[in-house]
């Protein structure tokens, strides 16, 4: 996502809260139906992978509400955190899913949705001025620089086999959405 005039604009601390939150819930949404695609797929390690992926970015969908206080973040997300065209940032792209991914595969996919966000988050540091925002802004940028490192240690660690999988199936991928 570096095309950022479609992304919502935060005009206030509520505003950013609200879009930040929405961004985890949709990530949670995404990485929850992954996992029971992959499940229906009888590959229980790679629905493991994207729980687990849910489950961190719940906590931080209520970490989010926490620091938003009295804010409804929920209703506020409701009105603002709307992009024009596309999903949020951190929302995994379903177009590389198939049934035989590795660990890999989708790691690279949680991967390039943190990189989203992290976009996402450094274009609103930015272009706000107001400081109280930008000081939210930046935490919310380090969260997310934190979460592509993580990505690509994993991705060292559980780098893929020599023989994929996928090149042996006689069936093509078909994406999952």
């Amino acid at each position: 996502m570096t095309d950022q005039s479609e992304a919502p604009a935060v005009e206030s601390l509520a505003d950013l809260f609200a879009i930040a939150y929405q961004i985890e819930l949709d990530a949670v949404e995404r990485y929850t139906l992954l996992a029971a695609q992959m499940e229906s797929h009888n590959n229980a390690e790679l629905a493991a992978v994207f729980r687990d992926l849910a489950r961190a970015e719940g906590i931080h969908a209520g970490e989010i509400r926490r620091l938003a206080g009295d804010t409804d973040v929920a209703a506020h997300a409701r009105d603002v955190a709307r992009w024009k065209i596309t999903d949020s940032p951190e929302a995994a792209d379903l177009s590389d899913v198939h049934y035989l991914m590795t660990r890999s595969d989708a790691l690279k996919i949680a991967l390039a949705a943190e990189q989203r966000a992290l976009a996402y988050f450094s274009h609103v540091y930015a272009s706000v001025t107001d400081p109280e925002i930008k000081e939210q802004v930046a935490k919310f940028v380090e969260e997310e620089s934190e979460h592509v490192d993580l990505c690509h240690r994993l991705l060292q660690k559980y780098r893929p086999a020599a023989a994929d999988a996928a090149a042996d199936d006689p069936d093509p991928a078909i994406s999952q959405e």
